[in-house]
């Protein structure tokens, strides 16, 4: 574990995928659309929409106009588009349980029920934004992609009454405030890492968490897989990286791992709610899992006895012998087919093991392997120091403003990804009474977590070298889902709204308030968050 402007830089604009055919139904809602599709940028402080989060760019309020979902709604989706279906059904399948309607999802448009287009929004929404309009008669979702339309929905989720998040019947009305939604993201990458090596989570666990965090618009999932307490995933050609390097975890646990099929399956669901998974293999540092599972790795031939302690920066590959080339190519090339994503982490930190000729030496061998099996290599701001490819990027965790080399690597060309321990790290306690976490880094209540701008954090770094946020997790103290929303919510949807929202609307007082209405959501979600005394809870 690392001890560890306002540029947006989200893709380009697509065009829409507007087809022709589609009928005068839509062609009028297309042409409302675009009416007005320039809003305010700061809505009247009594705008019913004011509880979003991640804050959205605009959004302008219709006094007295809302929406109510009843028994005959359907779900409309963009006629053909496989994309559009998929994000109807997660929205029916949502609601269903909490209202008891049947709620169809169905090809086409109407000015009634929920429609979902991929044509039609305001051109700056680029490739994950939407529009997004509320009418007596019904809600429209515009976006140019299918992510797009996805993070509309979390919004719409929202600005429904907290009760629509029930896995039971529950009693209506179900009402959304009339208005318009503009929005769209500051950065492409909106990242929550979870450890799984230190305390091993289940399948489901982690589904859990993918559920939390797409809420709140986090586009990536990074999975730290291995360490010196475990090795997560299997590999088919090293298989005693998880029949002995998974046995175990901190304190001595029972450990565990995931089959590649359920690897597969955590991806194809995170993938579902437009999450790309980032799996992490930590290398040459945190590595006595694997050094346990196979002598040979061993510079002396001897395998170390697996480790349970939290301590780090005692082990290291032995970079001298070949066989650790091509353990780190057969595990990178198994890897690189279970993930679709472009982006595999190799850490890199903490490597006190390892000589700075050694780790200078290993990675001029093991990058070159990401790059010929199809990936772009991430890793902890450590490995700027070996000069990587400009593609690379390095995410820094330090707990000071000052980074001289990641300042240098971005110069290079590096795009950088913001974790700083003492503001993003979720297992960093709130204050000297927080039963879990640590506090290497300090304590770190909502307010620190929430105040601080990743654009000009960095002395010296750019705004528009900054790729984005991610809070991770680390979980040495950690051991069920319980444990982990605790100590990620409330902070995580403060990470969540600097990688998503525009600076000009950070505002702690107005964030907390908005904050305060997510617990109601929570409570009905059964999420175990810590009621923080900084943020004003209800009830």
């Amino acid at each position: 574990m690392p001890s560890r402007s306002t540029t947006r830089t989200s893709g380009s604009p697509r065009s829409g995928s507007g087809r022709r055919g589609l009928g005068r139904a839509l062609v009028a809602l297309l042409v409302v659309g675009a009416v007005g599709a320039a809003t305010p940028a700061h809505a009247a402080p009594e705008n019913p929409l004011r509880h979003i989060v991640p804050a959205p760019v605009s959004a302008t309020p219709r006094p007295g106009v809302t929406f109510t979902l009843g028994a005959d709604t359907r779900i409309h989706t963009h006629p053909g588009s496989a994309g559009a279906e998929q994000v109807g059904e997660f929205l029916a399948g949502v609601l269903r349980p909490s209202t008891g309607y049947r709620l169809p999802v169905v090809p086409g448009a109407s000015a009634r029920g929920i429609t979902l287009l991929l044509a039609g929004a305001d051109p700056r929404v680029g490739d994950e934004g939407y529009q997004l309009d509320v009418t007596r008669l019904g809600v429209v979702i515009r976006a140019r992609t299918a992510a797009g339309l996805f993070a509309g929905v979390q919004t719409f989720r929202q600005i429904l009454p907290a009760k629509v998040e029930a896995k039971t019947k529950q009693r209506g009305p179900f009402t959304a405030p009339g208005g318009r939604v503009l929005d769209y993201p500051r950065y492409a990458h909106r990242g929550a890492m979870l450890d799984v090596a230190r305390h091993f989570f289940s399948p489901d666990e982690v589904k859990r968490y993918i559920d939390q965090i797409a809420l709140y618009k986090v586009n990536r999932l990074h999975l730290h897989l291995t360490d010196d307490q475990g090795w997560r995933l299997e590999i088919k050609s090293w298989p005693n990286l998880t029949a002995h390097g998974g046995s175990t975890e901190v304190g001595g646990g029972p450990g565990g791992f995931y089959t590649q099929e359920q690897y597969r399956d955590l991806v194809a669901y995170a993938a579902a709610r437009h999450i790309t998974v980032i799996p992490e293999i930590d290398m040459p540092g945190h590595t006595n899992a694997a050094l346990s599972s196979y002598p040979e790795l061993n510079c002396d031939g001897v395998a170390p006895p697996l480790y349970t302690g939290i301590e780090v920066g005692f082990s290291s590959l032995c970079i001298d012998k070949d066989i650790t080339y091509r353990f780190v190519d057969d595990v990178l090339r198994e890897l690189a087919a279970l993930t679709p994503g472009k982006y595999v982490h190799i850490g890199g930190d903490e490597a006190h093991a390892t000589t700075d000729p050694d780790y200078d030496l290993f990675m001029d061998r093991v990058l070159p392997l990401v790059a010929a099996h199809g990936k772009v290599a991430t890793g902890w701001h450590e490995f700027v120091k070996a000069g990587p490819p400009a593609s690379a990027v390095p995410q820094f965790w330090g707990t000071r403003t000052t980074a001289p080399d990641v300042v240098e690597a971005a110069a290079r060309g590096n795009q950088v990804v913001l974790s700083p321990a003492n503001k993003a790290y979720l297992d960093m306690k709130y204050d000297a009474s927080t039963p879990l976490g640590l506090s290497w880094a300090g304590y770190t209540d909502v307010q620190d977590a929430y105040d601080w701008n990743p654009g000009a954090y960095v002395e010296g770094l750019p705004a528009e070298a900054v790729r984005g946020v991610e809070a991770p997790l680390w979980s040495e103290t950690l051991t069920n889902s319980a444990d982990v929303e605790f100590m990620a919510f409330p902070r995580l949807p403060a990470i969540a709204e600097l990688g998503w929202s525009p600076w000009s609307t950070h505002d702690w007082e107005g964030f907390k308030v908005r904050l305060a209405a997510q617990g109601e959501r929570w409570d009905v979600q059964g999420v175990n968050y810590h009621r923080h005394p900084q943020v004003p809870w209800r009830g």
